[in-house]
């Protein structure tokens, strides 16, 4: 790994540390080098607050030294004002000597130029270092920009003899405590969790953040034709929720009724999403709304845990077709997360 790489690895490695807290802003870490020596760090921490790069230049003790300081940052310096001021006008106020990027910012508002308005200041700039990395870490964010959707994962839970529920529709407990704890870090690190009507009816969840600490997920409910009763979990006002519907539209303290279409209710849906900023969703069940974004090809993320309890009859697991990109044993469950697209890259 060259020394490039190897502080790029660490911007990357603070830049993680913004997940569940930054979108719609991407995750980025920034790292500042003087003679092969870090000389301050930083991340951006929480959306609407400082930039890493802010950060980090605010962690150099000796400003002298950014005259002379390479700075690397995995996502291209913004050049425009939105919550904060622009960050290349920041790095070009202090005269860093070179900046090392790992990706390109393809949001219309930066796309290239906050990379062209610091070398029209005079500054070397070097782009691709570690960039399929710094892809992956953000693949919420490109998902959002490029796809002008939110990035959709798939999460399940099935028996050892492939079954997700009792033929009644039951179906907790089928994974392990410490499976269900990893899930509840997943929604504190997603914008939204999303559940069909038989899930929400039969299971009454409340996909809230429980066993792991930070911010709950708006909560994505589905029921065409308002049928579930608002006595539910899911219809608390503990938390923003979302329920899509054929019916109406109605703003209540922490849930909105939104009436789609019925032609295109799930490409409505997916855009009224996107139109919320809501950058990433995990769909948690049941089988029938998972088979339908699997069908649809509304996913790019399966999250499935295999455990070794059997149920000899009841609801079929989803099938898919994916890339398995990891595996893990977590206990006694089997944790396999596959990418839609062959070539995508994830973290």
């Amino acid at each position: 790994m060259s020394q490039d790489e190897l502080f790029m690895q660490r911007a990357l490695e603070l830049a993680n540390l913004g997940i569940g807290t930054v979108s719609p802003n991407p995750r980025v870490g920034c790292v500042i080098v003087c003679d092969g020596k870090i000389i301050g760090e930083g991340w951006h921490r929480k959306y609407g607050e400082a930039h890493a790069e802010v950060n980090a230049i605010a962690s150099v003790a000796d400003k002298s030294l950014l005259l002379k300081a390479t700075v690397y940052v995995n996502l291209e310096p913004c050049s425009h004002q939105g919550k904060t001021p622009p960050c290349a006008d920041l790095l070009l106020k202090h005269s860093v000597l070179k900046v090392v990027i790992a990706n390109l910012d393809t949001n219309p508002l930066v796309a290239g130029n906050g990379i062209r308005k610091l070398r029209e200041g005079g500054m070397e700039v070097i782009t691709g270092v570690l960039q399929n990395e710094g892809r992956a870490l953000n693949k919420r964010f490109f998902t959002f920009i490029e796809r002008k959707r939110p990035y959709i994962i798939l999460k399940w839970a099935e028996t050892s003899d492939g079954f997700i529920a009792h033929e009644n529709f039951e179906s907790r407990w089928i994974s392990n405590d410490y499976s269900r704890q990893l899930v509840h870090r997943w929604r504190a690190e997603e914008d939204a969790v999303l559940v069909g009507t038989r899930t929400a009816r039969h299971d009454d969840p409340k996909l809230n953040v429980r066993e792991w600490s930070g911010r709950n997920p708006v909560r994505v409910v589905f029921d065409r034709f308002l049928r579930l009763n608002d006595k539910l979990n899911l219809f608390d006002r503990k938390q923003s929720t979302l329920c899509y519907n054929l019916l109406r539209h109605e703003e209540q303290e922490n849930l909105t009724l939104v009436r789609l279409g019925e032609e295109n209710f799930w490409q409505e849906m997916i855009h009224d999403l996107y139109q919320r900023k809501i950058q990433s969703v995990m769909i948690e069940g049941g089988g029938q709304t998972l088979e339908t974004f699997i069908k649809g090809g509304w996913w790019d993320e399966a999250r499935i845990f295999r455990s070794h309890r059997t149920f000899t009859k009841g609801i079929p697991a989803p099938t898919l077709n994916g890339r398995l990109i990891s595996e893990e044993i977590l206990m006694d469950d089997h944790l396999s997360i596959f990418a839609n697209e062959p070539g995508v890259v994830t973290d």
